[in-house]
């Protein structure tokens, strides 16, 4: 026990290295498995980055406790075995610090645009940086003072601020969550963003009270290897507890890691239950569609603009028609109805507005820059301009073409079928049911045939008889 406690490889050790390589497997799973398994588009900008930096941050993390608390019996003869490389800054900002100021910067998104109803002011990837900043900044003051002994320990007192470090961090995120609590998510984000809190608090307590009996009370061996497997059994589930998909990709949250369920990508519209959105009515009446007229009011037309989309689409210049089709679903969410509508403005900012977006459309830098700068994202007229230049690029490019195209014949031909099909339900209406007359017999016109049938039923029955 005393030379495994000190050189490391105890039974418990492996015990706890194998707990956290599993965990490690899960997680991946867990954000890999929409991309890999069901085909899900990756998305673009913070989106995507973030949470695979979270990722990184907890192999990071998981890694920097199993070399730097003495799981594993390794001679530290290169450089890069050093105690600082592993336990200050691996451990430190590219571990645990990066992984709560990626969850901070999440917060802080979900701040601006709930509360606020605006963009962040800042983007993500200059926000991470900067909220880093203190622990690159305590990590170069510890690899400075190097207060470090030869077993990778801190003494009494660098305890203290490196726990008081790791506890600001968690404060901070408390915080910004407490400002969005009144906000009604629709995808779970503040249960994910609590959950996490709560989750990483209780094992921050338990890691913190294992950190500093490993850290002060080095003289007692079983107290060294009982200390460090709930380090790293701490760690692992608080990486496990803390990742979360809904608060960066709010769809993919929809999808069931069972795969036996079957998988239904639904738009955002019919996630937020807009009246509708995606559906086609079987007894919509058909409508005459005129080339001549404007082509915003045709494309009102759902069917019109299914089948438009469809020739766009296969000209490879469907996004126009695509953002035409989601501003119009934000169009049915009332004013009065601010999260959806937040909601829907922030995934059509996402897929279509800012640049290397996954379907980027083409509009001016100063419509775009007036979107992103937009102070209020519920504002009805969010996307106004851009609709006007999209509908002209449209009718100078793809509309001309449509109109010769055989999905524009198809589309008359559907419609010519469906106009005949509601003539002959209008038909089937005139149909006469069996039905009792309430007027007097002298005057009911159907009394002679009532009688007859009456009277001859009464003779048959007689005759039997």
């Amino acid at each position: 026990m005393a030379s495994c406690a000190v050189r490391g490889g105890c039974p418990s050790d492996y015990v706890a290295v194998s707990i956290a390589i599993f965990s490690m497997i899960l997680l991946i799973v867990r954000s890999t498995f929409p991309f890999f398994i069901h085909k899900v588009p990756i998305a673009k900008g913070s989106a995507f980055w973030i949470p695979v930096i979270q990722v990184i941050a907890s192999f990071n993390f998981l890694l920097a406790i199993v070399m730097a608390v003495n799981f594993l019996k390794y001679k530290k003869s290169h450089w890069w075995l050093s105690c600082y490389v592993w336990a200050v800054w691996l451990e430190g900002p590219l571990g645990f610090g990066l992984l709560m100021s990626c969850r901070i910067a999440q917060a802080f998104q979900l701040y601006y645009v709930f509360v606020k109803r605006r963009l962040p002011p800042i983007r993500s990837h200059m926000f991470l940086p900067l909220i880093l900043l203190p622990w690159v900044a305590g990590a170069a003051v510890i690899h400075e003072k190097k207060p470090l002994n030869y077993r990778c320990h801190f003494g009494t007192y660098w305890t203290i601020p490196v726990v008081c470090l790791h506890s600001l961090y968690v404060a901070v995120l408390m915080g910004f969550t407490r400002a969005i609590r009144h906000i009604e998510f629709r995808f779970h984000e503040l249960r994910d963003l609590w959950q996490g809190i709560l989750g990483s608090a209780s094992l921050i307590g338990v890691w913190v009270f294992a950190y500093i009996l490993n850290e002060i009370h080095d003289d007692i061996s079983w107290l060294q290897v009982a200390s460090r497997f709930m380090l790293l059994l701490t760690a692992s589930i608080l990486v496990l507890v803390f990742f979360s998909i809904s608060i960066a990709q709010p769809l993919l949250s929809q999808i069931s890691l069972r795969k036996r369920e079957p998988l239904e990508l639904k738009t955002m519209g019919q996630v937020l239950g807009i009246p509708e959105s995606g559906l086609l009515l079987q007894r919509e009446q058909a409508v005459d569609i005129d080339p001549n007229e404007p082509l915003d009011k045709l494309l009102l037309n759902k069917r019109f603009r299914q089948s438009f989309m469809a020739f766009a689409d296969s000209c490879l210049a469907g996004e126009s028609v695509h953002f035409f089709d989601e501003v119009h679903e934000l169009g049915k969410i009332p004013i009065d109805d601010p999260v959806r509508r937040i909601y829907m403005a922030r995934h059509i900012i996402n897929k279509y507005i800012i640049a290397g977006a996954a379907m980027e459309v083409n509009i001016s830098h100063r419509i775009r820059q007036e979107i992103l700068a937009t102070t209020d994202l519920t504002h009805p007229d969010l996307f106004t301009n851009a609709l006007h230049e999209l509908t002209q690029l449209m009718k100078m490019n793809l509309a001309k073409d449509y109109w010769s195209s055989m999905y524009f014949i198809k589309f008359k031909e559907e419609a010519r079928m469906r106009s005949c099909e509601h003539e002959m339900e209008e038909v089937r209406g005139y149909d006469f049911s069996p039905r009792l007359s309430s007027v007097n017999a002298t005057d009911d016109p159907f009394h002679q045939d009532h009688f007859s049938r009456g009277f001859t039923q009464h003779s048959h029955a007689s005759y039997l008889r």
